[in-house]
């Protein structure tokens, strides 16, 4: 399919290799697909920032004869997606994608449709009412895929059961708006964050309670979570307009064990390597994708092992599970694929 994108391939020093996408729109959502392809067949989902309607989710994937990031196939997003994921099922009989925006929506990647996509499901747990309250954000389980929460500026959290194709149950999570949420390993714990400056912990099995693990200084809003899937006693969050990462041990609650402070203006995004349970990378509006070293902990984590500076605000960030050598970054119009 021809691509009104471009791509460039940049091999750098020392095997380091950097693929460069050039979307026509801002890229803000952004998912590694991850089934398990033929060695650097990269596959990614990128979702379009644009202040209309009508937004766009592309779906870009190497060329294995040029190397190049070519577009595979595109379809129409009611809003900008707030979040993007592939199915975590590395070897399923149908290739899923799911986004938010107004609602939960369930596409077919099936390249006997018209643009490469069909949208399998449009979830909506408040029919009764014409609006809606916009999803934030959402998590896929891994153990149960099944499963996905998402979080609600209306204060909750809603788990769905794909295959009935609605909501198992929805709760009441924060005081305020839910910005985010992420599931531990395992099926069952989940976590959320959200404009009370809290991270709240549940469990499936017992939803009449939550536990407040963490409370930001004057409450200030807490933006993303993320979970460290090799080692679940730890989460990492970022607070709204702050250059600082928080990282956290559930073990030991309300005390951050590390805070992460070497961006110079907000961190927009944070994830945790696949692969081990020590590095994570986090990204800024000053230009910056940084990697850390956390094995050093309780001590503090003064510096990061690698920066790369980008050209523009790194606004995403996704650290590939299938093939964890590499991490996507997006800002501005570009998206790029760095070798770490």
């Amino acid at each position: 399919m021809a691509t009104d994108g471009s791509a460039e391939v940049r091999p750098g020093s020392k095997g380091k290799e950097i693929y460069t996408y050039q979307a026509p729109w801002v890229v803000f959502g952004l998912a590694w697909s991850q089934r398990q392809e033929e060695r650097n067949r990269f596959r990614l989902a990128l979702g379009s920032f644009i202040e209309e309607y009508t937004n766009k989710v592309q779906i870009v994937q190497r060329n294995a004869d040029s190397g190049s990031l070519e577009r595979v196939g595109e379809f129409d997003h009611p809003y900008p997606a707030t979040k993007i994921m592939w199915s975590p099922e590395k070897f399923a009989p149908t290739d899923l994608l799911a986004t938010t925006g107004d609602y939960l929506r369930i596409w077919n990647v099936n390249k006997e449709a018209e643009d490469g996509v069909e949208l399998k499901a449009l979830l909506n747990n408040n029919q009764k009412s014409e609006y809606c309250a916009p999803l934030t954000s959402f998590d896929w389980n891994e153990s149960d895929p099944n499963i996905i929460g998402t979080s609600s500026i209306d204060t909750t959290c809603t788990i769905w059961d794909l295959n009935a194709q609605q909501a198992k149950t929805q709760l009441i999570a924060h005081d305020k708006e839910v910005y985010d949420i992420a599931f531990a390993q395992g099926k069952n714990i989940f976590a959320s964050v959200g404009a009370d400056g809290s991270v709240r912990l549940f469990d499936l099995r017992s939803l009449e309670h939550s536990t407040i693990i963490y409370e930001s200084e004057n409450l200030h809003p807490l933006l993303r979570l993320a979970w460290n899937k090799q080692d679940p006693n730890y989460l990492a969050t970022i607070l709204t307009d702050s250059p600082r990462t928080v990282i956290l041990d559930i073990r030991v609650p309300s005390l951050p064990v590390a805070v992460l402070g070497a961006h110079s203006a907000c961190v927009n995004a944070v994830a945790w390597a696949p692969h081990s349970s020590c590095h994570i990378c986090t990204c800024s509006d000053d230009n910056q994708a940084l990697i850390w070293d956390l094995k050093s902990m309780p001590k503090p984590i003064d510096d990061p092992i690698l920066a790369y500076n980008a050209e523009d605000h790194v606004n995403q960030l996704q650290w590939s599970s299938s093939q964890p050598d590499w991490v996507a970054i997006a800002f501005n119009r570009k998206m790029q694929i760095l070798r770490v």
